[in-house]
């Protein structure tokens, strides 16, 4: 990414921020005119009631979250879901990260550019980023952070990610060389991922369980599975964010629960409303439900290398055993879609849409049984409320589906805590929830592709995993697009997770809370609300 590039990608920004509200008029222009790009502010952008309405600074957002563990670490390279996803984006930084529209702008890095035969890339680190302790952010903070997460020991999901990376090191103070085993279109994407928030080097390695970053808040307390406090960091290299003085992380399992908090007025901010009646919720004086499209979804994911899992007639038995429009309609009243056994959602850019939708036939599923040799089929799927909203009702009303296919599901209920540790990737059948990702590569790599830390049902494909490698040096988009298109289908018909729904985000929050665009990477407005958002 050049400079100029750069430029104008800052200078959009500004725009979004101006129309916001989120910045003074002042502001605006001294920032433009330091990026040499005065001349092009359009005097319709300086007028407007949007000024008026700027953001204020203070007060403690309160927020109750469904996930989070006693197991749960500081280190982000062990991020898993919701709770500690939002820690990372709320104390650190990354190198870049998605905007409103899906594209790629700057962060921690300011520009970052590819050789001519994508297997050199250039990254350019900002200047004058502090640390919360103090800390100057330099070249050797990322060496040092991407090396924590390709240990040989590493148990950090974006490990499979990184192992393109060949040779990583700082050029200069503030320039990052990272040359790749072979070339990587989708490369500087994978920056963006939740656990690779930049980490200050101490002692040759980098700082990963202090909790200090160089993001918009410092870490004050830290109980797992329980509670985060976290207060502005006033040296945040973002002068005009964020604006709660402080943030409290609650993890509060329980629907009701967190219900029954933001009604009280106890948390400010919940996660995942109960479904049934969020419309209910959201017609209370004082409260407002938001919802965002992305590319979220759950899976059920058998081991592949376990039987019975390991017979595909079976997996395909089992797919073709669920009823994916009920459960939209029961499970989540509509607010998402119904899935067809791969995890690229309508919102990727080689979304296969041409593929058969996969329906609810009872008749198929006992030929597939017939075929792998079983009249009948008795097997378990573990599950617990950890792992999704509603995941044990979604699990009790597959049973219903799949007993018509003389399929026998016991659903085993487990403990929430642990739930992650103890049961996903242990047991042989699991249940999951996955945000997805906005490029198709990382959301393969992650989780479908061979030896990844996170392939939850163990598959192994030779084909897909060739496509795979493949599609990272395409540049013909239609050829490229064949073969995203390709992966899909095989991961629908051999792989080994049923993926029912696509689920939208929802929350539910106070009327006193404001924001600007919403981001639908990720829940709750991309995890950056503690950055971006404020009170009235």
């Amino acid at each position: 990414m050049s400079e100029r590039k750069y430029a104008m990608s800052e200078f959009r920004r500004l725009e979004l921020l101006i129309s916001e509200g989120k910045i003074s008029r002042r502001d605006f222009l001294r920032r433009v005119s330091a990026l040499g790009l005065a001349a092009a502010v359009s005097p319709a952008l300086l007028t407007g009631q949007s000024l008026a309405a700027a953001p204020k600074r203070g007060g403690r957002l309160r927020v109750g979250l469904a996930f989070g563990s006693t197991e749960d670490s500081l280190d982000p390279s062990l991020a898993i879901h919701s709770f500690s996803d939002i820690h990372v984006f709320t104390t650190t930084n990354h190198l870049v990260q998605f905007d409103a529209k899906g594209s790629l702008e700057p962060m921690l890095a300011t520009s970052w550019e590819p050789s001519s035969d994508l297997k050199t890339w250039t990254w350019n680190i900002r200047k004058g980023v502090e640390f919360h302790n103090g800390k100057t952010l330099d070249a050797n903070d990322v060496v040092v952070t991407i090396n924590h997460h390709l240990a040989e020991k590493s148990k950090s999901g974006a490990r499979p990610l990184l192992k393109s990376i060949k040779d990583i090191k700082a050029a200069d103070k503030h320039v990052v060389i990272m040359s790749l085993h072979e070339p990587y279109l989708d490369f500087p994407a994978m920056m963006a991922t939740p656990p690779l928030g930049i980490m200050p080097a101490k002692d040759g390695v980098a700082d990963c369980l202090s909790g200090i970053g160089c993001g918009p808040f410092k870490l004050v307390s830290w109980r797992p599975g329980v509670r985060a406090l976290y207060e502005r960091f006033s040296n945040y290299w973002k002068p005009d964010m964020p604006y709660f003085d402080e943030v409290e992380l609650l993890s509060m399992h329980d629907t009701t629960a967190r219900t029954n908090a933001l009604l009280t007025g106890k948390i400010d901010l919940m996660d995942q409303p109960d479904l049934k009646t969020v419309d209910m919720l959201g017609a209370r004086p004082g409260i407002k439900v938001e919802e965002t499209t992305g590319n979220g979804h759950y899976a059920l994911c058998m081991r592949c290398d376990t039987a019975p899992f390991d017979n595909n007639e079976v997996r395909l038995a089992l797919k073709h055993a669920v009823d994916r429009r009920a459960m939209l309609k029961t499970i989540l009243g509509g607010h998402g879609g119904v899935g067809n056994d791969h995890p690229i959602g309508p919102a990727n850019r080689f979304w296969a849409k041409e593929l058969p939708q996969r329906e609810y036939d009872p008749d198929k599923a006992r030929y597939h049984l017939k075929k792998a040799g079983y009249g009948t089929l008795d097997v378990k799927l573990h599950t617990a409320e950890a792992a999704f909203r509603g995941a044990v009702d979604l699990a009790i009303l597959y049973k219903e589906h799949a007993a018509k296919a003389a399929i026998t599901i016991d659903v085993v209920r487990e403990p929430n805590d642990g739930y992650w540790d103890s049961v996903w990737m242990k047991k042989p059948w699991t249940m999951d929830e996955w945000s997805g990702r906005m490029v198709e590569d990382l959301m393969f790599t992650v989780a479908y592709s061979a030896g990844a830390a996170w392939n939850e049902t163990f598959w192994n494909n030779e084909r897909f995993n060739k496509l795979l490698k493949e599609a990272r040096t395409e540049r013909d988009e239609g050829k490229r697009r064949e073969m995203y298109v390709e992966m899909q289908l095989l991961v629908r018909d051999e792989g080994g997770a049923v993926v029912p729904l696509y689920t939208n985000w929802m929350w539910a929050m106070t009327d006193k809370l404001r924001h600007g665009p919403l981001h639908n990477y990720n829940r709750i407005d991309g995890y950056k609300f503690t950055e971006r958002w404020w009170f009235a």
